[in-house]
């Protein structure tokens, strides 16, 4: 017989004794063995449970937020324009954010843990500004601005910035801006916040510090082949308004 298949009975003996040993264990503390065998059923039914429950959630989520969004959608039309027959309009736009925003804070209130819920928190900050009630609408963006999430943060903190535009603050928008460009969100890329930043200065007059941003992105905003990116091309056309599309064909 091949020496090497047999088994040594020192080992052997460790193996009966640790197999005794499990088996007395389990015996004599049957309860014990139950008892965790339980919790984790116990556990694994709550995370099962929980993740179903989210799920649900997020389901109603979405419903309150498409409703919400068909309302912000709907149209604005002057009060003598003739309607299709079962068309839904506003006459303003104030009118329309108002109703609007009633059900954006309602999805957010309600489902404040779920995306869409969080993304409902986002067009409430928004309508509360375009129905000009701007403590309740940079309250709200703020918390948006604070989110974990970079993308999500970075588009309150774009609408932020707007309103601070909008209601005298330059320095605190000019802040908010510069941050952004700085950043890496997919959602306000670090370019488009310069043109946001560049426009804004140059509806309050600052042209010099406008065309010095524009003048920037020209330069660097360029793709693979050293073409001119999008940005690029907005700077360029807010640098010379007036270029021609192309050169003048000259006489015959």
């Amino acid at each position: 017989m091949n020496t090497a298949l047999k088994r040594d009975p020192r080992q052997q003996d460790q193996f009966v004794l640790a197999t005794e040993h499990s088996i007395d264990w389990a015996n004599n503390n049957r309860r014990t063995a139950l008892l965790l065998g339980g919790l984790a059923l116990l556990l694994i039914l709550v995370i099962v449970g929980g993740y179903s429950l989210y799920q649900h959630r997020t389901a109603e989520a979405q419903t309150a937020f498409g409703e919400a969004m068909q309302v912000y959608q709907t149209p604005i039309v002057r009060p003598d324009q003739p309607l299709p027959p079962g068309m839904k309009a506003f006459n303003t736009a104030k009118e329309r954010a108002e109703k609007a925003n009633a059900l954006f804070t309602q999805a957010a209130n309600q489902y404040g843990m779920t995306e869409p819920g969080k993304n409902a928190l986002y067009f409430s900050g928004l309508t509360y500004m375009e129905a000009g009630q701007n403590s309740q609408a940079e309250e709200t963006l703020k918390k948006v601005a604070s989110s974990f999430n970079g993308d999500a943060a970075a588009l309150g903190k774009d609408a932020l910035a707007q309103l601070y535009a909008q209601t005298g603050r330059e320095g605190q928008a000019v802040t908010l801006y510069q941050e952004l460009a700085k950043g890496h969100a997919t959602t306000v890329p670090p370019d488009l916040a310069q043109l946001q930043l560049a426009d804004m200065y140059a509806a309050e007059g600052k042209t010099e510090q406008a065309r010095q941003i524009y003048a920037q992105i020209k330069d660097r905003d360029k793709g693979p082949k050293g073409k001119p990116g999008i940005a690029a091309q907005v700077a360029s056309q807010k640098l010379n308004p007036q270029a021609p599309a192309g050169p003048a064909a000259g006489p015959r």
